[in-house]
């Protein structure tokens, strides 16, 4: 009968598809659950002083978890190569789950800011640095190495919306092309010609998932600004002030004549402009916080923008 031809003919294509399609999402959430569990499972096994939330999404809003794991990089010796926490940051971010990348890009301003202020003290850092050109590689790849541009609109052409009483002149050769990232190579080691441009990079990749940070790390970036600029606090205004043989001042500048490193230069690391963009672009971001919760944000900010312009004077004119 036409009942029973019609119960025996084949599923349409569209049906199968949807069938395939449903099997592989189910296949990539029971993979990306995998990985999830394995993450929290490992991280509990070296976080021990306090609960691992039992899911990522707990996990990405444990404060106390966030300061369990800050007091373990801080530690004198966290950088190294045997690290766990270093195997973990850098074992998690390469899982390639976005969740988990997220959980690991919070901690990038205190490795980095760990990680450039121990550079001088020659401290084997190889733990950050396999976590650093974890980001660095990621990025490049998803770059494929290309920069990243902007079109800078010409004034001296002629506006599509008015009239041209001169010649028209051929904008496809005459673009203002600003680079903001430069073009990327892939590096396999961290050498101090490359130890900027590597930082950079992964400050740029926090800074484009800046909006999900959480007011912590944000808080950890302004910090680690003040201690880059080396000024421990000092204002404009104080810094007006003409010291006295009785200042602290005075002996700060004999310890750095003397070859030590003053307490106000304590962290100061060399700025250069593969650093400051990405530093300005985040705390740029971190300033325009008009929530009451971002208040303390956008003060930390304040101060290290302070830091940093007064750093940039004593490098324009170190007498000044």
């Amino acid at each position: 009968s036409d009942s029973s031809s019609s119960h025996d003919s084949p599923p349409s294509t569209a049906i199968a598809g949807d069938s395939v399609t449903t099997v592989a999402n189910d296949s990539a959430q029971s993979d990306s659950n995998a990985k999830c569990q394995t993450a929290i499972q490992t991280l509990a096994s070296i976080v021990t002083t306090t609960d691992i939330p039992s899911t990522i999404s707990l996990l990405l809003d444990d404060d106390a978890v966030y300061a369990a794991i800050s007091c373990l990089l801080l530690r004198p010796d966290s950088g190294a190569g045997d690290n766990n926490l270093c195997r973990w940051l850098y074992d998690t971010f390469q899982s390639a789950e976005p969740s988990l990348q997220l959980l690991v890009l919070r901690f990038v301003p205190l490795i980095a800011g760990l990680y450039l202020s121990r550079v001088p003290l020659r401290q084997p850092q190889a733990g950050f640095e396999a976590v650093l050109l974890a980001l660095y590689a990621h990025e490049t790849t998803s770059r494929a190495g290309q920069a990243i541009t902007v079109n800078i609109p010409d004034l001296s052409h002629p506006s599509i919306y008015h009239e041209s009483k001169g010649p028209t002149k051929n904008n496809s050769t005459c673009l203002n092309i600003a680079v903001i990232s430069s073009t990327l190579d892939p590096h396999g080691t961290v050498r101090s010609t490359r130890r900027a441009r590597i930082v950079g990079v992964a400050l740029e990749l926090y800074y484009s998932k800046i909006s999900r940070m959480p007011r912590e790390s944000k808080l950890n970036f302004c910090e680690s600004c003040e201690k880059w600029a080396g000024q421990n606090g000092e204002t404009e205004q104080s810094r007006a002030v003409i010291p006295t043989l009785s200042d602290d001042s005075w002996r700060d500048e004999e310890n750095v004549a003397l070859g030590g490193r003053s307490e106000r230069d304590s962290g100061r690391i060399p700025l250069p402009w593969e650093l400051v963009q990405p530093i300005l672009r985040i705390l740029g971001h971190c300033l325009m916080g008009l929530k009451v919760e971002d208040r303390e944000v956008s003060e930390a900010a304040n101060k290290a923008c302070q830091s940093l312009y007064l750093r940039s004077l004593h490098d324009i004119n170190p007498k000044a």
